[in-house]
């Protein structure tokens, strides 16, 4: 029999690891159907959100952003995915973005079809235009050599411009791979492991972290990630960008 106090989970004054098993499910109105995980929330000192969503065939997410972007990332299974007037069957590795203030829509899943979600309270930025709905596919998307080291390959799956700002982007580390330098920076940062394993430092703490983990790092938190295993490890991961740091 497993002992079930123990867990790989912490949760810190500046970070978190949210490892699968200790997900609890939660009731998310216009999410039906399907067992939706909130794993990075305001509630914790976060300034975005993260869910893991798993669809029951006969599932329906749907909502209107109000003030708050979407990002969707399909990890594995089968969509519909509808925006306003635009609607897109995606597949495992292709994503779709909703600005805020559009009404969205995500149905006839595959049976078990997972889904991650970003959530940001959008920050508009005079001269410049609010983003429209983007359907995007990772596949397409080039990973070039990250610091030009190509152990290490970054992809971006949202336009570089002042209109948007949060970036999502995928982080791919061969075995051995790890961040040049320890970085220590104003942006905050949500994950999820889509393969692989290796150790994370956050904090000056050292943390063993696998496919399924989630972790949460505030702005600041010292952070620096090496992979490990015979197998790539590759992360999506949020970040705030393109605005004044401060309000003052």
């Amino acid at each position: 029999m497993e002992i079930s106090a123990l867990t790989r989970s912490v949760v810190r004054r500046n970070h978190a690891v949210i490892c699968p098993d200790g997900y609890v499910n939660s009731v998310v109105p216009g999410w039906t159907n399907c067992r939706v995980n909130v794993i990075i929330n305001e509630q914790m000192g976060a300034r975005l959100g993260q869910t893991l969503i798993t669809a029951e065939e006969t599932g329906v997410v749907a909502g209107d952003t109000e003030t708050a972007q979407i990002f969707f990332y399909v990890i594995s299974g089968r969509c519909t995915a509808k925006a306003d007037t635009q609607a897109q069957v995606l597949t495992a590795g292709q994503f779709v973005y909703i600005p805020a203030g559009h009404a969205y829509r995500l149905e006839q899943f595959e049976e078990g079809t997972q889904i991650v979600t970003f959530h940001k309270i959008y920050e508009p930025l005079k001269g410049h235009p609010q983003p429209t709905v983007i359907f995007g596919d990772a596949a397409n998307i080039a990973g070039p050599a990250f610091l030009g080291d190509p152990a290490l390959r970054l992809q971006v799956l949202l336009p570089e411009d002042l209109s948007f700002d949060m970036a999502v982007n995928i982080f791919t580390y061969d075995a051995g791979g790890h961040l040049p330098f320890v970085e220590t920076h104003i942006m905050e940062h949500g994950l999820l492991y889509l393969q692989g394993q290796g150790v994370y430092m956050l904090d000056q703490e050292w943390y063993p972290v696998k496919k399924g983990d989630a972790i949460w790092m505030a702005p600041y938190c010292q952070q620096w990630f090496t992979a490990m295993g015979k197998e790539p490890a590759v992360y999506i991961y949020y970040k705030n960008v393109n605005r004044f740091p401060t309000t003052i």
